[in-house]
């Protein structure tokens, strides 16, 4: 699986470890950044989105220190579905009931063997579709009011 990964500088250290510790189960596209340099945090969530878009890959992953403002930039975006996780639990229902597509860690708020375990649980779930599916359908605005 191919999966575009990004960060701001506070989330830099958890988004190398992340790739570090799965580099042989996923193939890693990463948008940046590249060092713990003070860096605006929308150029690279909307440079994930637009990757996503593009079809280079249909996952993501992305850190900040909160993880709103990338979710809120990537968010911004048709097909985007990001999920700000901070739990096991979280991540799941994210994938089972709203098909996300990009998991978005919190990077100063969870610890990186959380981190871990959070990637996972996202990856290895499936959306469940059924009485999710309709509702999904309409998380899209333009989608769903024909605009």
């Amino acid at each position: 699986m191919k999966i575009v990964i990004a960060s701001d500088h506070a989330g830099f250290e958890l988004k190398e470890a992340i790739k570090n510790m799965f580099f042989s189960q996923y193939e890693w596209i990463d948008k940046g950044t590249s060092s713990s340099d003070s860096v605006d945090y929308p150029d690279f969530a909307h440079s994930l989105a637009n990757a996503i878009e593009m079809g280079e890959s249909n996952m993501g992953i992305l850190l900040c220190g909160s993880g709103n403002g990338v979710a809120m930039s990537a968010n911004k975006h048709d097909g985007i579905r990001a999920a700000l996780c901070w739990q096991e639990e979280i991540a799941r229902l994210a994938r089972l009931h709203n098909d996300a597509n990009v998991l978005v860690l919190p990077a100063r708020f969870i610890s990186q063997e959380l981190a871990f375990n959070i990637v996972k649980v996202f990856f290895n779930t499936s959306f469940e579709g059924g009485r999710h599916e309709k509702r999904v359908c309409k998380i899209n605005y333009k989608d769903y009011y024909g605009r």
